[in-house]
């Protein structure tokens, strides 16, 4: 049974990062080629650093999901907080059930839904070119608010609630009694969240494409475009040093967690 467990677990992590394996590799590649790998070459990491479309959507990507990521981290925190304050258990769970609402949704019904709105509201103030940076900020905090949420209330459960009332009695008054005892045992799910939040906000095309202005494109956006013809090499460039920078910033995630409960668990 052990060796049979190995080998699913074997063939699920290579179904699941074979194909980022693949694309590794042929960023490298010196031709155009998607099969036959001709040899070693930097050409189209050179190429993407001097494609101005192409960087320029990168910014707006990573502009767009540090603003979400940040707006809804702050949003879903203060939101999880009243959250768990709520004593009627029936006033939660439709507050809960309301706010996942986002998540459970298909990403298409809340991309058309998103854009009737603003549309509407741009009809209503008399702006013609409504959709923008301001539109897809608006879309992305959304569809963050419920992760940040999922992951910032366990971590409020898992806190003693005599501890900030016990600052308080100290002299602590209730915002500083919040910020010095209550948010760094919830720092971890709060760091957890927006990570997840600014991952989905960089890879989103979906509700992305409805709620964006010809002004204003992500990096999903302009990878669809070229779709119609061909997809260049120089994105498989993009998307390898998108994923290194990703797999960086979670190995260093991990790695400082895990020196905190270590710290946390020589104090007790």
């Amino acid at each position: 049974m052990k060796a049979l467990s190995r080998i699913y677990i074997a063939l699920v992590l290579i179904f699941l990062y074979a194909p980022i394996a693949v694309l590794l590799l042929y960023s490298f590649n010196s031709s155009t080629s998607t099969i036959v790998f001709n040899g070693f070459s930097l050409q189209w990491y050179k190429v993407l650093f001097a494609d101005g479309t192409t960087l320029r959507a990168l910014y707006n990507t990573l502009l767009l999901a540090v603003c979400s990521s940040v707006i809804a981290t702050v949003i879903g925190t203060a939101a999880s907080v009243g959250i768990e304050k709520f004593k009627k258990s029936a006033l939660r769970s439709s507050i809960m059930a309301a706010t996942n609402i986002p998540m459970m949704n298909p990403e298409i019904v809340t991309g058309v839904s998103m854009m009737l709105l603003f549309v509407f509201i741009g009809k209503i103030i008399r702006i013609d070119s409504v959709l923008g940076f301001g539109t897809m900020l608006i879309a992305h905090v959304t569809f963050n608010l419920p992760y940040i949420i999922l992951t910032v209330l366990p971590k409020l459960r898992q806190t003693d609630k005599n501890l900030a009332e016990a600052a308080m009695d100290l002299g602590c008054k209730p915002f500083s009694a919040f910020f010095k005892v209550v948010f760094p045992a919830i720092t971890p799910g709060i760091i957890t969240g927006m990570i997840m939040a600014f991952t989905l906000s960089l890879d989103d095309f979906i509700i992305s494409y409805f709620t964006s202005g010809p002004g204003f494109q992500t990096l999903p956006i302009v990878i669809f475009s070229m779709t119609k013809k061909r997809v260049k090499p120089d994105m498989y460039a993009l998307s390898a040093l998108i994923f290194i920078s990703i797999l960086i910033l979670l190995i260093l995630y991990n790695i400082a967690q895990q020196k905190s409960e270590e710290k946390t668990e020589k104090k007790h």
